[in-house]
């Protein structure tokens, strides 16, 4: 079969483990364990099987959006797989959407985000055995590095394959991370008090500071 016959969809197998992939890869650096841990995941898990059942399975936004896609935007198969690539489509990229600006920067957005949570799941692990805050790494620049994280995750996948389903999802979930991420500032408060004020009135909530805190180490 060469390029020209090969199906653009319909490859639910590769959808199967391109969603199983990622979202072990989630998986070993978030490290779940309460319930509310485990929707959250299971949120954003769902985020990626929704994805990919689109990019390799069947183009459900394509298919909705293909009169007003082939009258907007004549002479582009919509149906081909490239076609998924609607920003660079619809920008009028003509190289291949892979090396497309849109494609390179959910690069980046994705690497970073898996990088962040990379970093910061050992820092927290290490703080909750001992018993105490986590203020060190990535936690001496912003509060919720693993919530950033998922976002950035979360955002650069729909630059990068944006579909009206995960448009849907996408602030749902963000919604979600904020309301996890106010929930575990209060149990924070709580637990370690005038600590956690301090410290919180140094490190922002998700937004680095251009500096960790003084004295803070990796």
């Amino acid at each position: 079969m060469t390029p020209d016959t090969a199906p653009a969809y319909g490859l639910w197998l590769l959808a199967f483990v391109n969603a199983a992939v990622f979202i072990m890869f989630a998986l070993s650096f978030s490290k779940p364990q309460t319930p509310r841990d485990w929707r959250s995941f299971g949120a954003f898990s769902a985020f990626l099987v929704a994805l990919f059942a689109e990019m390799y399975g069947f183009p459900l936004t394509i298919y909705l959006l293909s009169g007003w896609l082939g009258t907007t935007y004549p002479g582009i198969d919509w149906f081909s797989h490239d076609a998924g690539h609607l920003p660079e489509m619809m920008f009028g990229w003509r190289g291949s959407p892979h090396f497309g600006p849109f494609h390179l920067l959910s690069y980046l957005l994705i690497g970073g985000g898996f990088w962040l949570l990379s970093v910061a799941w050992p820092v927290l692990y290490k703080a909750q055995r001992a018993g105490r805050l986590a203020t060190t790494g990535p936690y001496a620049r912003i509060r919720h590095p693993q919530y950033v994280g998922f976002v950035l995750i979360l955002t650069g996948f729909l630059v990068q394959w944006p579909t009206i389903l995960t448009l849907a999802m996408y602030p749902v979930l963000v919604w979600m991370y904020l309301r996890l991420a106010r929930s575990e500032e209060a149990e924070a408060r709580e637990r370690f008090g005038a600590e956690y004020d301090a410290w919180a009135s140094r490190v922002p909530a998700y937004l680095p500071t251009s500096r960790p805190e003084s004295g803070a180490t990796s």
